[in-house]
């Protein structure tokens, strides 16, 4: 038995980190009834969204039905599943409770039917319903939040970690560093199961986790890794080595344009070696699109390649001395604006859907509208609130637009 598997948590008490979303998980399962919102829980991966719905059944005693929709994303799969699960009381007298897992699993328009699906079993469930995800505002999703309460279990904290991790060493008989331990739960920024997965490869059948171990992870520390990425590709001169470099490390690649995009003009020094390397990324950003446009996945080997090798070829002679690389200013400006989008994609969901109209039609033409009306007049608000179901930060946010 893995160690993920033998430190599943048997209770919500278990669990490492997560009180709020634990205690929130809770109180909405003891006050639904038939006819109520399904609870929608979403995070990164290893984040404890799946387990916490077992470890409250254990706790109560209650019957999980699973269904994943990344495995039965099509309407009869889910109908046949879920659906009949939804009606029918448990084989063993038992209370019940429904997880679909996964649901941003389901594929646009290829599985549509499923997320109709979904939201029939959850306005005739006798049972309560649980979703997960790890983004749930994917566009393809949005008709399905209407009908869900969102709970929000973002990445573990660093220190819960520690401290998990610290209890497993205990009870393996296996002596820790703290700081070692901490290294490992950094390293895997957030997500419990894949550090549990980490400790189990160096710890098992060990007395004791030493500072050379943790080699064996090929640990390094994330933010460090994508510039020894960059180091590479800027200053090899084979299109196989910043092929193979890319495809090795964890960056999602549009992240890792951004920061080969942002740092040419740092590492190469010559205009004509900086205008073939953006013109390889101009190429790159073209496979993009009709990769984006057509689904065609295929395409992808030829988005890395011109992005990598295509910008490592560009220089007639290796760069040498030391290049301090910037992260890029793209992210910078999706950090901050990560809150805003969020709240602009709620506000489209409840007045673009209303008045059947587009996100840019809204901005453009009903923000300005709304603005001066609030402005004019106060029971625009109330209307905003009880009316279209806005909250004060998203009034606010019209209001400062």
């Amino acid at each position: 038995m893995t160690w993920v598997d033998k430190y599943e948590p048997e209770s919500l008490g278990d669990f490492a980190g997560q009180k709020k979303q634990l205690d929130k998980l809770k109180k909405w399962y003891e006050n639904w009834n038939p006819g109520d919102d399904c609870l929608f829980l979403h995070g990164p991966p290893g984040d404890g969204k799946t387990s916490s719905v077992y470890a409250l059944a254990k706790d109560i005693n209650l019957e999980v039905f699973e269904v994943n929709a990344s495995d039965d994303r099509n309407k009869s799969d889910i109908e046949e599943l879920a659906g009949s699960a939804s009606q029918q009381m448990s084989l063993t007298g038992k209370k019940k409770i429904i997880l679909i897992d996964e649901v941003d699993g389901l594929s646009g328009n290829k599985d549509r039917g499923g997320v109709s699906a979904i939201i029939d079993v959850i306005k005739n469930t006798k049972f309560p319903v649980v979703l997960t995800a790890n983004d749930p505002y994917e566009s393809k999703l949005r008709s399905l939040r209407r009908y869900c309460e969102l709970v929000d279990f973002g990445k573990v904290h660093l220190s819960s970690m520690t401290a998990h991790l610290a209890n497993i060493c205990e009870k393996e008989g296996v002596e820790a560093d703290r700081k070692l331990l901490k290294r490992i739960a950094r390293k895997n920024s957030g997500d419990m199961r894949s550090a549990i997965n980490d400790l189990e490869a160096v710890a098992r059948g060990e007395n004791e986790i030493k500072k050379e171990d943790l080699e064996a992870l090929g640990f390094r520390d994330r933010e460090k890794e994508i510039f020894e990425v960059l180091k590479v590709i800027f200053k090899t001169m084979t299109a196989k080595t910043a092929k193979n470099m890319a495809n090795d490390s964890e960056k999602d690649p549009d992240e890792l344009f951004w920061w080969i995009e942002e740092n040419v003009p740092n590492e190469y020094s010559k205009a004509e070696d900086v205008a073939k390397a953006m013109d390889e990324l101009s190429k790159a950003n073209l496979f993009k699109t009709r990769i984006r446009r057509r689904q065609n996945w295929s395409l992808m080997k030829y988005y890395i390649g011109l992005m990598t090798a295509g910008v490592a070829l560009a220089k007639e002679e290796k760069y040498g001395g030391f290049t301090r690389y910037r992260p890029p200013q793209r992210l910078k400006r999706y950090g901050r604006s990560k809150g805003k989008r969020k709240t602009m994609d709620s506000i489209h969901e409840k007045i673009g859907e209303r008045f059947h109209i587009s996100s840019s039609k809204m901005k453009m033409e009903y923000f300005p509208l709304f603005k001066i009306m609030l402005e004019k007049d106060k029971d625009t608000e109330i209307y905003l609130k009880k009316e279209l179901g806005l909250s004060q930060r998203e009034v606010e946010l019209i209001e400062n637009f």
